[in-house]
């Protein structure tokens, strides 16, 4: 099979992941017979900086809507990302553009058992360990919701947020969460706002209903206050959990830090295609290009120096092998290779406690493939 990914490697150490992602997809397609087209492109300060008018260049946004899968590292510098007013800063300007169209954002948080001392809570609350899959809708609710600004003059100024979703909004990342949990350990956790929120009380009536569609599939309901507590109280419980836009920002955050580093958290933005795999009438539906990164930043300080941890660049790969190509077991060597080398623990990144060099992480997880 041949493989076409738009490289975008962006600022920071992005460039440095991305090429770490891209070495072990190499070797797994070498060793399961598959040919990369990959093909870079510029973005964030990197491309303004090579003489683009824009963080996201038209041959860009070219490239990726010719692409199968955007295998993304990083945009943004902290430091000149305040020299630009909000709309024209490239994590604004890159990330909401390319994304457009992808309604299911997938984080998958795994605590290495090797690594269960770097996790904040007690070792008698995770000992059974912790392996959840978030799934965010990413397109609806308050960020996108209209009417939204601020009106008025000082002293008397008024602002608006507007939640609005759609039966099609929720039912579709709802058919995502179903049938994720159906293959994994068939534990699926709709989180909503249902005592307070309109919208909520529609997704609960909605997620009700479908969970009559997968009897095989243990549904349970919680308010996303209680969820956020809940993940800290009993997280190995947890297998899919499923919420809206804003809650899934919030609550991916906080499990984030479960694994023990941002570092080790790989991420996909999935749409239609995605869709199609459950619900044969998404084939007609407009495609969007899948977007996979990791979830952590740019990480300006250590750019450059080789100190990046790639675990989580190298994890987004296999998340786009698994779901945009359908290459299941290629996906489960890089998995198998990664919590190899971290069990083993002898070549771990600064951030995990260890003093490897993100090339050395590299070359472990090729070696165990």
């Amino acid at each position: 099979m041949e493989l076409k990914i738009a490289v975008l490697p962006g600022d920071g150490i992005g460039a440095e992941v991305i090429n770490a992602g891209m070495k072990v997809l190499g070797a797994v397609a070498q060793k399961f017979g598959h040919t990369i087209k990959a093909e870079h492109g510029d973005i964030g300060w990197a491309a303004l900086d090579n003489g683009h008018k824009t963080a996201l260049p038209p041959a860009t946004k070219e490239l990726c809507a010719r692409s199968q899968a955007i295998f993304f590292g990083a945009v943004g510098l902290p430091d000149r990302d305040k020299t630009l007013p909000l709309q024209e800063r490239p994590e604004r300007v890159a990330l909401l553009e390319l994304r457009k169209g992808l309604f299911a954002n997938l984080r998958h948080v795994v605590l290495p058992k090797n690594l269960s001392h770097l996790c904040p809570l007690k070792p008698q609350i995770i000992e059974k360990g912790i392996d959840i899959m978030i799934i965010r809708e990413l397109t609806g609710g308050l960020y996108y919701g209209q009417p939204q600004g601020v009106t008025g003059t000082a002293p008397d100024r008024k602002a608006v947020d507007t939640m609005a979703y759609s039966e099609m909004e929720i039912r579709r990342i709802l058919k995502v969460g179903f049938e994720t949990a159906r293959k994994r350990r068939k534990r699926l956790l709709s989180v909503d706002k249902a005592n307070i929120l309109a919208t909520s009380q529609l997704w609960r009536e909605l997620s009700t209903a479908m969970a009559k569609e997968y009897p095989d599939v243990a549904v349970e309901h919680m308010y996303v206050d209680n969820a956020s507590m809940q993940l800290l109280r009993r997280p190995s419980e947890f297998d899919v959990i499923v919420t809206e836009n804003t809650f899934g920002d919030i609550l991916s955050d906080e499990a984030s830090m479960l694994a023990g580093s941002i570092g080790l958290v790989p991420s996909a933005c999935l749409g239609n295609e995605f869709l199609a795999t459950y619900d044969p009438a998404a084939k007609n539906l407009p495609r969007a290009t899948p977007f996979y990164e990791p979830i952590h930043g740019s990480a300006p300080d250590i750019a450059g120096k080789d100190l990046a941890n790639p675990i989580a660049t190298i994890l987004t790969g296999s998340m786009m092998l698994r779901y945009t190509f359908n290459l299941q077991k290629e996906a489960d060597a890089i998995d198998a290779a990664t919590n190899a080398v971290l069990n083993e623990g002898k070549t771990l990144t600064g951030d995990l406690g260890g003093k490897s060099k993100c090339s050395e992480v590299t070359a472990a997880v090729i070696a165990k493939l």
